[in-house]
């Protein structure tokens, strides 16, 4: 598995280059500005100029670029920006249905987030995830749902999309790429709503998700976040395993074999705690 932790990747207009320092000072582990939906089409060239100089005068900026579809006459500008700015760590590819469009995205030699968000896309999920260059699987569910005819964050356009879900998940899986990031929660304002929606993508696998909002970031971390008493857990079954010769032992009453260990330790990564996680970890 590849990549570092992501649980939010905030979007940030590519023609807002007053938003760029705010968005990087958010807290969000990815920062995407975003040259295709956000940006009007006759805006496209000023944004690409407006992303340049900002990475010219802030160097030390680190920030992952949304170009637009490959089809679109930007899109060649676009790569062309990401190869020659250090600061552009990686590419989120929109509209993602051919293992061609990623051979070419990665071509400016850096990490290509694909979106997966037509029927298409999901039809080729399994070839678009084992392509070189590919650190991991993005969802984009509205412009799925508007695809598939679904309404979206409906009980029905829910039931089929998590369709969609579970073959990103299990690309994701078989292709060994970092964890999947579920769609956007469209509503800022409600975080209620946005921990549910957090909650579920984490239950079914996810590592985290997409936002439209500075305010989010912190939701998002907070509810991915384990709880006291699971890392408590977390770090007894750890510290018990290492002083343990065999495979399957009790604690507490409880069986520990290594698919339970293996979860342990990852509670345990989630915060930070990677030398209590490491296998050979002292007790």
């Amino acid at each position: 598995m590849t990549g570092t932790l992501i649980r939010s990747a905030l979007f940030v207009p590519g023609d807002r280059p007053e938003r760029f320092s705010k968005a990087l000072a958010s807290g969000a582990d990815a920062v995407i500005v975003d040259l295709e939906d956000a940006v009007a089409a006759d805006a496209k060239e000023q944004a690409r100029a407006s992303l340049e100089s900002f990475l010219v005068e802030q160097p030390e900026s680190r920030i992952w670029v949304r170009v637009n579809a490959t089809e679109h006459e930007a899109h060649v500008q676009d790569l062309a920006l990401c190869r020659r700015q250090p600061g552009v760590i990686g590419v989120v590819l929109p509209k993602t249905e051919r293992v061609a469009q990623i051979t070419q995205a990665a071509t400016c030699g850096k990490p290509v987030w694909p979106i997966i968000e037509s029927a298409r896309g999901v039809q080729q999920i399994t070839e678009i995830a084992g392509s070189a260059g590919i650190e991991r699987l993005v969802l984009g569910v509205v412009d799925l749902a508007l695809d598939l005819g679904l309404i979206p964050y409906s009980e029905g356009g829910e039931f089929i999309l998590n369709q969609a879900r579970y073959a990103c998940l299990m690309a994701s899986r078989i292709a060994g790429l970092a964890p999947a990031l579920d769609s956007v929660y469209p509503d800022f304002n409600d975080t209620a709503g946005l921990q549910r929606f957090i909650r579920r993508a984490q239950e079914m696998g996810f590592g985290g998700a997409l936002c439209i909002h500075p305010r989010q970031v912190p939701v998002i971390h907070a509810t991915l976040a384990p709880l006291d008493h699971e890392l408590a857990w977390a770090r007894k079954v750890v510290e018990a395993a290492a002083g343990q010769e065999r495979g399957v032992f009790q604690l507490e009453g409880e069986m520990i074999d290594e698919p339970v260990l293996t979860h342990a330790r990852r509670l345990l990564e989630a915060v930070g705690e990677t030398s209590l996680a490491e296998p050979n970890a002292p007790s």
